[in-house]
């Protein structure tokens, strides 16, 4: 591999280059691996809103784009890195690095760091990294960090473990028992060697299933930005069991954060509220919320009421200013055919928004000839047993 300096060196030189062209001037720079030059184009550029302050790194140097894509964001890493502080721990092994990130913004909270990745090429790109930042307290090791668990007897205040969610086929899988390493086979030697556990899992993972199958989680955390789920985060204390685990569901936006918090059975002891009407708005909970499932929750939360067990939209009368999701203002109802629909919307043109409802939202405004875009809506969901549909336009508080 061509050294990391003259790569990086190279590369400030053409910043403004485009990658994929550059990669065709072999013959002009028959002495640099253009392909990596390449490789730090697009990553410098990626990083520019996934990691602004290692774009602000003149030395930092970025592995492949799969491996990118597969990193934590910043804002994610920082997440995890405030989790983690009210630990008081002093030592950190990372099982899984990959690329670093969270390594990179988790070190400084602890004495020593040890960075953990069998993959030899990511190991020395991150060590490289680490080494010429103001991460001196992390050691590198190039090994299957489950393995040296099994003959080192190396104690951690906290471990942090992403198992690789992808089967020997390529596919993407989300259950602890298809990931590598198998979480659930390698609880109790995780445990053994840490005082706290961070599991990190796929965002589609079924998050009651977790809880049953890891036993003694205390708090599960559900972290979505700008209302996207990224990450599904689950703490263990190994001396401990706690009664219930705590269910944080936090939406991170540009100009604020949303944060709310239950149990399972707090859950189910939540009187829901169902309308007997459609109130002049409608509500979509963010993503962290739909995935938490607190749907009772929600309605002694906020002012709104439900409109249906299954469909997971609430309404009310009044412009509940501080709903943690999506507000659409209902301009009239909608009667579901063509033709009374560009009746209400002669432009054809409008966003359609199907829940509870018998089919996707791309086969009714397909039966409905309406073309995307523009500034309205049409809502086609089901209120208490009947189907029905609203033309709305979007109240943008969050």
């Amino acid at each position: 591999m061509d050294g990391f300096d003259d790569i990086l060196h190279f590369a400030s030189l053409h910043s403004n280059d485009d990658p994929v062209k550059l990669i065709l001037q072999k013959k002009r720079y028959p002495d640099i691996n253009l392909q990596l030059v390449a490789q730090q184009l697009e990553g410098h550029k990626q990083a520019e809103t996934k990691w602004p302050t290692l774009a602000r790194c003149d030395c930092w140097f970025y592995p492949p784009r799969i491996n990118r894509e597969q990193s934590s964001s910043e804002t994610a890493a920082k997440y995890k890195s405030h989790l983690v502080e009210k630990l008081n721990v002093d030592t950190l092994a990372d099982l899984t690095g990959g690329m670093g990130v969270d390594t990179f913004f988790m070190a400084p909270l602890f004495k020593a760091v040890t960075y953990f990745e069998i993959n030899t090429d990511l190991y020395n790109i991150a060590a490289y990294n680490f080494s010429t930042t103001d991460r001196d307290n992390i050691t590198c090791i190039n090994a299957d960090s489950i393995s040296r668990l099994g003959t080192h007897s190396d104690p951690y205040g906290l471990i942090l473990i992403d198992p690789a969610r992808r089967d020997t086929h390529g596919r993407r899988v989300s259950a602890f028992e298809d990931c590598t390493p198998n979480l659930l086979e390698n609880l109790p030697l995780l445990q053994k060697h840490c005082q706290h556990l961070l599991i990190k899992a796929s965002p589609m993972i079924d998050i009651r299933l977790a809880l049953q199958q890891l036993g003694n989680v205390a708090e599960a955390h559900i972290v979505a930005i700008n209302n996207e789920c990224k990450e599904i985060l689950f703490l263990i204390h190994s001396c401990q069991s706690p009664k219930e685990s705590v269910i944080h569901c936090t939406n991170i936006l540009r100009e604020q954060t949303t944060h709310h918090t239950f149990t399972h059975s707090s859950e189910e002891t939540a009187e829901p509220i169902f309308a007997t009407a459609m109130g002049q708005y409608i509500y979509e909970p963010n993503s962290a919320l739909m995935k938490g499932g607190c749907f009772n929750s929600i309605c002694q939360w906020y002012n709104v009421s439900k409109l249906s067990r299954n469909t997971h939209l609430y309404t009310s009368s009044r412009y509940e200013t501080v709903f943690p999701g999506r507000c659409f203002e209902i301009l009239q109802p909608l009667t579901l055919n063509a033709k009374e629909v560009h009746k209400a919307l002669p432009s054809g043109m409008a966003h359609v928004i199907t829940r509870n409802f018998p089919m996707p939202s791309a086969t009714l405004q397909q039966q409905l000839h309406i073309r995307e875009g523009g500034d309205l809506f049409i809502i086609a969901t089901t209120l208490g047993l009947h189907r029905q549909g609203w033309l709305c336009r979007r109240i943008d508080h969050q």
